[in-house]
């Protein structure tokens, strides 16, 4: 199969002003070093924060002196300095690829939660930010009281119901219909959250050494769902000056015809972890893609509920003409983590096939937690209202200790969701996250929502904690980078192995 190549124009888009190194005025810091070397260090920033995916090929020396307007002895300095320090890998006969060095490759997934459980005990507060979900809201219990006044109903039958009960898949296609997607009850099933209705899709979707087209960053659990079926993700960068408010729709387009993938697992309703919301046009544009490269795009509408500023655009699905795009959505955002229920949204046939696989792993979501679901659906509008009013608020509080204790740091804007997605001045994700415990904060480090270490210049810093807790989340972060090294804090310090 052939190699995925970043074209030249795209490469010096991302790069930007990669000749001299300016300050938040864009006042040049110190002189211009060597071009060979500021293009390489440029290129290693964007290898870092995932805009330049791994595995990927870089354009022809040739293309690349023409676009950036230099000699094709810079480029060649430049891609010979990279290669030296691991972030090129060169096989002969082919092109030059991206990787990263074996001094910064991290999987991302091992929970910051491992460490803490092997420290001494501490009299330090702990703020767990490795996570973004709230508590339940006050209904919850009303909630569960309406199931068990509802659950005799369902006591004389055997219980296991793989679809899930009419009630609430009347109440789902309601609420997808209100939305502007016509959908009926039979174009719902039941699952026990969104990630256990993805884990069914790719078990019947994706093949072995498939390719699964995902947004860049993504959802971590997602991912490795993907590779847990012996698929392989595909990352395509996501980033807010992008088109489609962030989504590259051109880059979606080509890695679908570069790798023949069939199937894609996008979060265009407050990605995870960014918050980005994609416009309506690009949803629009999404859906042709999917048809045009006959492929399968599952949108995950986890977060869907919690837009903060604006009104919502249609569903991508509203966009397609017919069972290209399959959607998923879980309670765990909108009302509680504790409430295993979710669904997919598909046309019927796909459904009988989920249930043949669904067999093998479960026999259906327990009743009473549906019939909850159903309580919690008929009051969404003012539980939802009262929390995305308190998100904000937490979300203000959260980008104001940022201003005031990590003034370097930039957070881009995030339309709703749960988090926002800090960038750093230097790529020390993994070590901050290291670190951070002993300051009272347990941290998810930027490579758990990439591929292949991916991100460490990012931290995702979730707005879910009470604002006293969120302050002094951040009090904490500040003293954790301020503790790393001056060498490894130094973001002008080029091409050091991290």
């Amino acid at each position: 199969m052939a190699t995925r190549v970043i074209g030249a124009a795209g490469l010096a888009r991302d790069l930007g002003r990669w000749r001299n190194t300016a300050d938040e005025r864009g006042e040049v810091r110190r002189p211009a070093r060597p071009a060979y070397l500021a293009l390489a260090e440029g290129i290693r920033l964007l290898i870092h924060d995932g805009r330049a995916p791994l595995g990927v090929a870089l354009p022809s020396e040739r293309d690349l002196a023409g676009t950036l307007g230099v000699s094709r002895t810079t480029i060649t300095s430049t891609y010979t300095l990279l290669r030296e320090n691991g972030y090129l890998i060169s096989r002969q006969g082919s092109r030059s690829t991206v990787a990263l060095p074996p001094a910064v490759t991290h999987d991302g997934m091992k929970p910051t939660r491992g460490i803490m459980a092997t420290m001494p005990h501490t009299e330090v507060p702990t703020v767990d930010m490795t996570y973004a979900a709230m508590a339940a809201p006050a209904e919850m219990e009303e909630a569960y009281s309406f199931a068990l006044e509802g659950i005799p109903a369902y006591l004389g039958t055997h219980g296991m119901d793989p679809v899930g009960i009419v009630a609430l898949r009347e109440a789902l296609a309601r609420r997808y219909t209100e939305r502007g997607l016509p959908t009926e009850p039979d174009q719902i099933l039941v699952t026990l959250g969104a990630q256990h209705g993805l884990r069914l899709l790719l078990n019947v979707l994706a093949s072995p050494a498939a390719r699964v087209l995902i947004d860049h960053p993504s959802y971590p659990n997602a991912i490795e769902a993907i590779r847990d079926v012996g698929a392989r993700p595909i990352p395509v960068p996501v980033r807010p000056e992008l088109p489609a408010d962030g989504w590259d729709l051109d880059g979606i387009r080509s890695a679908a015809r570069q790798t023949a993938a069939t199937l894609a697992y996008l979060v265009p309703d407050f990605n995870n972890p960014t918050g980005l919301l994609m416009n309506s046009a690009g949803r629009a544009e999404l859906a042709a893609i999917a048809r045009e490269t006959r492929m399968t795009i599952v949108i995950d509408e986890s977060m869907v509920d919690l837009n903060l500023d604006g009104d919502m655009p249609l569903p991508v699905a509203a966009f397609a003409k017919g069972g290209e795009v399959i959607t998923i959505g879980s309670a765990s955002k909108s009302f509680w983590g504790g409430l295993r229920v979710g669904w997919i949204r598909t046309n019927q046939a796909l459904i009988t096939k989920l249930l043949g696989i669904r067999s093998t792993v479960d026999l259906g979501t327990p009743v009473m937690d549906q019939l909850a679901m159903v309580d919690l659906l008929s009051r969404a509008d003012d539980i939802l209202a009262r929390r995305r009013e308190q998100l904000r608020s937490q979300r203000a509080a959260l980008s104001a200790a940022i201003g005031e204790y990590l003034p370097q740091w930039q957070i881009a804007d995030c339309a709703g969701g749960m988090s926002v997605w800090a960038q750093m001045p230097a790529p020390v994700s993994t070590a901050l996250a290291a670190t951070a415990p002993n300051h009272g904060v347990l941290l998810a480090a930027g490579p758990r929502f990439g591929v292949q270490g991916a991100f460490e210049r990012f931290l995702r810093l979730p707005f879910t904690h009470h604002e006293h807790d969120l302050r002094l989340a951040v009090q904490g972060i500040a003293a954790a980078y301020d503790a790393l090294t001056p060498r490894a804090a130094d973001p002008l310090n080029p091409l050091i192995l991290y």
